[in-house]
């Protein structure tokens, strides 16, 4: 009986030295395991290296909170640059975190040195996703970019709300222009330049340490500093132009109003603002602004056009003819002119035929006829020019030459008939 109660008090010590060295065994091959997935990383063999800390994840499950949060660097890591930026950054989350809990900071100052890294690979691939026109998938990243830290990266917020536009995705690239507004953000940067003495060429410098390295140099002069201009009226633009694509008019007319105040010149801005008026049909106002566009850019045959299809709406033919002949005068080319031109000189036909219809056969009457039948073909002829040189513009566009068919059959020209009827037959 001695012996046996000998042998279970002996065997109290045995179960705490079996599980010790349990543990140090663990311990050992969780070290093992890790330094392992280490060199594979430091050689830049990602997909081995997550390949092998998969295997080992059940393995440091329970281990130390170094072990884990070791592992989870050399994850977040390998996914980085295996372009799993998700990954990554839930790796480093789980990093930081468990770090946080112990009281630990080696991987976790390891990756607050790697932002830049990590930022230049999201950016990078943002870069190649836009050229592929996979707009939505480089503002994800780009947004990522400028997460990772807000206080230097809200450039990349800018770029992001520019590529959710192009991907059409509107309330997104919505929520990032009004959150850089929140912010202040201006977006300026300090350009710096000097100019070359031998070649006489001002060159752009690309930081303020080499700038003060070049007026050391006897090889450059005029060196000078500028400020790129403030991003926030283009912001402000955008968003008054989202609120226009949403149909929010009250919104977007608020917003450009903003936007106005702070570039009160800008002709795009006025145009936005003459184009919200437009849509809730205030064409004097629209008019106004329409004005306000051409005294800031006279040379822009586009503010004559829509001018022009103004006018004409509102019954003012001669004003309307002048101002898409000016429009015309500024670019010849512009095809959408001729046509709309060319409708309103032939909008005088159905007055003059309302006329013809109303007189008699006295002697007077055929009379007065043959004059209002001779203006009308001189209302046709008017015409003519323009719809043929648009059609010199555009063999195809089959208004012009439906239009030149029926004019030169109404006043009897058969050869010109002929001629339109068959190039209409032939497209």
């Amino acid at each position: 009986m001695i012996t046996l109660i000998h042998k279970l008090f002996n065997m109290k010590f045995y179960f705490p030295m079996l599980l010790v060295a349990l543990i140090s065994y663990a311990a050992v091959a969780q070290k093992k395991e890790l330094k392992s997935a280490q060199k594979l990383v430091d050689a830049s063999l990602y997909k081995k290296a997550l390949v092998a800390l998969d295997e080992m994840q059940p393995l440091i499950e329970n281990a130390e909170a170094k072990y884990i949060s070791h592992y989870y660097y050399l994850y977040g890591i390998s996914k980085q640059k295996s372009k799993d930026f998700d990954g990554a950054i839930v790796a480093f989350d789980k990093t930081n975190f468990i770090e946080e809990s112990a009281n630990l900071k080696k991987y976790s100052t390891l990756i607050r040195l790697n932002i830049p890294s990590l930022t230049n690979d999201l950016i990078n691939e943002a870069v190649d996703l836009n050229s592929l026109q996979e707009y939505q998938a480089a503002s994800k990243l780009l947004n990522m970019a400028y997460q990772i830290d807000p206080q230097n990266n809200t450039d990349y917020l800018y770029y992001a709300a520019s590529s959710a536009v192009n991907a059409g995705d509107y309330d997104t690239s919505l929520n990032y222009y009004l959150l850089l507004e929140d912010l202040n953000y201006e977006g300026r940067k300090t350009i710096y330049y000097a100019t070359e003495i031998s070649s006489g060429e001002e060159i752009e410098v690309p930081d303020a340490a080499t700038l003060a390295i070049y007026k050391k140099s006897k090889e450059f002069t005029n060196l000078r500093e500028d400020l790129t201009p403030s991003r926030r009226p283009e912001i402000v633009k955008n968003i008054a132009l989202i609120y226009v694509q949403k149909g929010d008019n009250d919104a977007a007319m608020k917003a450009v109003k903003d936007a106005r105040i702070l570039s009160p010149k800008d002709v795009g801005l006025i145009l936005t603002e003459a184009d919200l008026y437009n849509k809730i049909g205030d064409e004097v106002r629209f008019a106004s602004l329409m004005e306000e566009a051409i005294s800031q850019d006279p040379n822009n045959a586009v503010l004559y056009y829509n001018l022009g299809v103004v006018n004409g709406n509102k019954g003012n033919r001669d004003a309307s003819i002048s101002y898409y002949k000016k429009a015309i005068e500024l670019d010849p080319a512009y095809e959408a002119t001729y046509l709309n031109l060319a409708s309103v000189i032939l909008e005088g036909e159905s007055d003059i035929v309302d006329q013809m219809n109303k007189l008699g056969n006295s002697a007077a009457e055929n009379k007065k006829y043959d004059a209002l039948k001779q203006k009308r073909e001189a209302l046709f002829l008017e015409a003519v020019p323009y719809l043929e040189k648009l059609i010199s513009i555009n063999p195809k566009n089959t208004d012009a030459l439906t239009t030149l068919k029926n004019i030169f059959g109404t006043i009897g020209d058969t050869a010109n008939f002929k001629k339109y009827r068959d190039m209409l037959d032939s497209l």
